[in-house]
């Protein structure tokens, strides 16, 4: 059956707001919220349905808390003739004591020793932990055993196959598939069964949904044992790392961590050795892996090499049956994993990819010395004899190629790793004043912790003692240490200085600033520019290509060998065949496969070091062709610590006129609103009672008073007031005019200045030296925009006052659509730069939005650019990066093309003085990818001054 929900849910009667229970109709602190029964009860509690944000009430939680964002089922009636709500789908439910919260979707209240068992084995599947039995779960797998490019092909066209995949993403530097799930119609286990069985990849699921912890089973106990037994309220998921340890996702706001291990689980568990980042730990495994499989293989051909080319007493016999046993045994072991990745890649996939290469060339070279062995055994040995030396060496070196470069792939993604920067330790203080070390992954909300001399912050908190001074250069660039005392907040990753804090924890160590920039690092990491498509496409063709030319190599050769050579057929067909094996192995489709991702991966993270945060390859694709930057003015190129520099008041009761303005504006976060409330305040001002305060972007605030309509804002908005004698005079002066109305009818104008940022003048002017025309859009006065732009040394021509934000759009739309004709590779890329909820729409038409640290969460959605640190500078290393990126993207493909034509060649025997030993063939993988990740890492060694500071 489906676990249900005690009680008489408002889910199950009708969709609400955000109503809360109110105190009339709180249930009893022994009872459930299920037990609200009469009508007019279950009205005041849900009186608009299920709160798509509920809160919870002062003693227990609120019917409210039940919240579905979706249809909810019809109410259900279990065997007790309860009524129930089927599909209660909270996604932060409330636990009641002492039994369950009636808003627990996955069990019933109170459950029963014998039933109490993991909500995953209904009969009815598939049930997602996340969404219960319908909605979409956004899923992240890291894979482990991708080796090039054709596995990233082969593992989007395995999960395109997959009906309720939606929105794939995949990475071959990363290891990763992320991806949306309908959990209606496939669930996350048996997508990882059907990638796995048709692949040969493994997979791991890695946590997206709240917090995450690994657990040890103690005794004898399994983790299949914990999966099956009842868990704690809070938890969402249980799922097997390995036979004794399981992974726990839990909501930190009902259980922290802490509490979670001491909650009374069926099995004793404790807290699991750290792991690394699942992304990185699948790339260590996969390395170390392949890192034992090539030495094996070195072992076994070395022997082969020895009894094969050695000055040894004639025992022929003896040495190529020695040789035929550890061919074999590399054949087997070694190069056997290639066998099903092929066929299964053939089959399944419909491709032809690298391993297959590899199979048939180790193949050819083994099964023709394993016949001429056996010619030789009969006495009839043919004249060329075996060359096992060729199957072995070639296997070896393929290995060796593919562990070099796994391995620097993954240094290069490991160097690359913001999460890195966090501390494994943290200190928590007791309210009795007791200090305890703990993990920092079982830090809790509520914990106050302490950071002593010269020691890293665990994570992000709000100093409530002491005093001392932190190095936060590794977000914001400033290498100047930063005082912080009572109040001052911390970020995760900063290097304390001489004095010990104490520190209220704000922010979990899964979820904070380290997290936050990792997270959108690796948004960019997996996205694919444009460029990336001619890759895949060229990469796709490559292995027919290089079949084909196999067969042609190999045909040629016999043709030469019979007719020019007058050879015998049989060996003008041994040589063919060792042309047409090095044909197959010295081509390498794996340096166009990594030429775009090892790159943007890298570019990414040199990016991020020097604060500036891309949100899609794609921005890095087209940063550095910018034609045009334009730049809002308040926040962006000045500071936007406004302070009013001019006010002057036409009412007759100017006390009652601050009062009532003070009540409009306080609370309103606009720059100009903030400076005139806070100038208000320090004169001692108390503020009147003001309604229905409404904010009207790019205009102002109007609200309402004993009666009188209220308005402020800027002048042009209040019917005209730029062209009173009374404003005239501020305008003129250069401030930003703020202006109120009362019914009307003008009570008080201010003029506020502000400061341009220390490094506003030398970005400006570095941009206009790169040819880059440079400009100000901005909602302020005209005569406060001029003063800006003469001080930069911005043509007038090239500011734009008085901007709502679709007149923003309609400038940026005009500069990319020029009204003369041109090309496409004269097309116009504007960047445009602000800090605000107004510059949105801007951020979004630009080609490039790039958003400066101080805004708000609805800019940073429309940006393409995240900047960190509150620095212009970053707008130079936004167009130095994506510089040097292409630079190196072109570097890598012209490589590709160079050295698979003269491999190719070499190996095909087109040179009459030089050829590929086909033994040696297997090299190629080492000699092609090498350069690739090479030129990629080299931006990490660039000056500031190459890319940007």
């Amino acid at each position: 059956m489906i676990p249900q929900v005690s009680g008489d849910s408002c889910c199950a009667t009708k969709r609400c707001g955000s109503t809360a229970l109110s105190a009339e109709t709180q249930p009893n602190s022994e009872s459930s919220c299920g037990t609200i029964t009469t009508p007019k009860a279950k009205e005041d509690a849900c009186s608009d349905g299920c709160c798509t944000k509920p809160q919870a009430s002062s003693t227990t939680p609120s019917c409210a808390d039940a919240c579905c964002d979706e249809e909810p089922y019809s109410p259900a009636t279990d065997k007790t003739g309860d009524e129930t709500c089927s599909d209660t789908c909270c996604p932060n439910p409330q636990p009641s004591p002492p039994t369950r919260a009636c808003t627990d979707p996955y069990y019933s209240d109170p459950p029963s020793s014998s039933s109490a068992k993991n909500p995953f084995t209904t009969s009815l599947q598939p049930l997602d932990p996340e969404k219960g039995l319908s909605g979409t779960s956004h899923i992240i797998l890291s894979i482990s055993g991708m080796t090039c490019t054709g596995c990233e092909t082969k593992l989007q066209r395995t999960l395109a196959t997959l009906p309720a995949v939606r929105n794939l993403k995949t990475s071959l530097v990363l290891a990763r598939a992320e991806f949306d799930l309908d959990v209606a119609a496939g669930s996350p286990d048996a997508v990882i069964k059907h990638l796995e069985r048709t692949t040969e990849f493994k997979c791991e699921r890695v946590s997206n949904q709240g917090a995450s912890l690994d657990l040890v089973c103690g005794g004898s106990a399994a983790a299949e044992d914990v999966v099956k037994g009842e868990w704690p309220v809070g938890v969402s998921d249980v799922r097997v790392v390995d036979r004794k340890t399981v992974r726990v996702d839990f909501d930190a706001k009902i259980v922290g961590a802490r509490d979670l291990i001491g909650k009374d689980w069926e099995t004793p568990l404790e807290l699991a050795a750290p792991r690394p980042d699942p992304t990185l730990g699948a790339g260590s495994r996969h390395v170390r892996h392949v890192g034992y499989m090539t030495l094996l293989s070195i072992l076994f051909t070395i022997p082969v090499l020895v009894l094969s080319w050695a000055p040894l007493p004639p025992r022929e016999l003896e040495y190529s049956s020695a040789c035929l046993a550890l061919a074999t045994i590399v054949q087997v072991v070694v190069a056997g994993p290639f066998y099903p990745k092929a066929l299964k890649s053939l089959i399944f996939s419909r491709m032809i990819e690298m391993d297959l290469l590899i199979v048939l060339s180790t193949s050819a070279a083994y099964i023709f010395s394993v016949v001429s062995f056996g010619y030789m055994v009969v006495g009839r040995p043919l004249s060329t004899g075996q060359f096992f030396e060729t199957s072995t060496l070639l296997v070896t070196l393929i290995m060796v190629g593919r562990y070099v470069a796994a391995l620097a792939r993954q240094k290069a993604v490991e160097s690359m790793s913001i999460l890195s920067l966090q501390t494994s330790n943290a200190i928590i203080v007791d309210k009795e004043g007791g200090e305890t070390e703990i993990d920092a992954r079982l830090l809790q909300y509520g914990d106050v912790f302490k950071v002593l001399p010269d020691s890293r912050v665990p994570t992000d908190g709000t100093v409530i003692a002491g005093s001392s001074e932190l190095d936060e250069s590794m977000l914001t660039g400033e290498s100047k240490p930063v005082d912080k005392y009572a109040g001052s907040t911390i970020i995760a990753g900063s290097i304390n200085g001489s004095g010990t804090l104490k520190v209220r924890l704000t922010r979990l160590p899964g979820d904070n600033t380290i997290s936050t920039i990792a997270g959108m690092v690796d948004e960019a990491k997996l996205s694919k520019p444009k460029i990336q498509a001619i890759a895949d496409r060229v990469a796709s063709y490559f292995v027919p290509a290089v079949v084909s030319l196999t067969i042609v190599t190999f045909v040629i050769w016999i043709a030469i060998g019979v007719t020019v050579r007058r050879q015998s057929g049989s060996t003008a067909t041994v040589e063919a065949i060792t042309y047409a094996i090095t044909v197959l192995i010295v081509s390498c489709p794996c340096a166009i496969g990594l030429a775009v991702p090892m790159v943007i991966v890298i570019a990414s993270g040199v990016a991020a070091e020097r604060g500036v945060i891309f949100k899609s390859a794609e921005s890095i694709e087209v940063a550095y062709k910018t034609s045009h930057v334009v730049f809002d003015k308040t926040g962006t190129l000045t500071e936007g610590r406004l302070t009013v520099a001019w006010e002057e008041y036409f009412s007759e009761d100017p006390a009652l006129t601050k009062a009532l303005l003070l009540g409009l504006v306080k609370g309103i976060k606009h720059p100009v609103s903030s400076a005139v409330a806070a100038h208000l305040e320090a004169s001692g001002i108390a503020a009147s009672t003001v309604l229905d305060v409404k904010t009207l972007t790019g205009k102002g605030v109007e609200g309402t008073a004993s009666g009188l309509m209220l308005r402020a804002g800027n002048s042009r908005w209040l019917d005209g007031l730029s062209s009173d004698v009374r404003v005239l005079p501020v305008l003129s002066n250069g401030y930003t005019t703020f202006c109120f109305t009362i019914d009307n009818v003008l009570a008080a104008v201010f003029g506020l200045s502000d400061s341009i940022r220390p490094d506003a003048l030398d970005t400006v002017t570095q941009l206009r030296a790169l040819g880059i025309s440079v400009h100000i859009l901005s909602g302020d006065d005209a005569g406060a925009v001029e003063q800006t732009a003469r001080q930069l040394g911005i043509p007038l021509a090239n500011t734009h006052a008085r901007c709502t934000p679709s007149d923003k759009q309609a400038y940026i739309r005009a500069l990319l659509s020029p009204p003369a004709p041109t090309t496409k590779a004269t097309t116009p890329t504007v960047l445009f730069c602000g800090d605000g909820t107004n510059d949105a729409i801007a951020l979004a038409q630009a080609t490039v939005g790039v958003h400066i640290n101080s805004g708000t969460d609805v800019a940073q959605a429309a940006a393409d650019v995240v900047l960190t640190r509150p620095h212009l500078s970053g707008i130079l290393t936004v167009i130095a990066v994506s510089k040097k990126a292409m630079h190196r993207i072109a570097f890598n493909f012209g490589w590709s093309f160079v050295y698979n034509l003269f491999a190719i060649l070499l190996g095909a025997g087109a040179f009459v003085n030089a050829r590929i030993p086909p033994e040696y063939a297997g090299l190629g993988e080492l000699v092609s990818v090498l350069p690739v990740i090479a030129a990629a890492v080299t931006l990490r060694w660039e000056g500031k001054g190459a890319v940007g500071r």
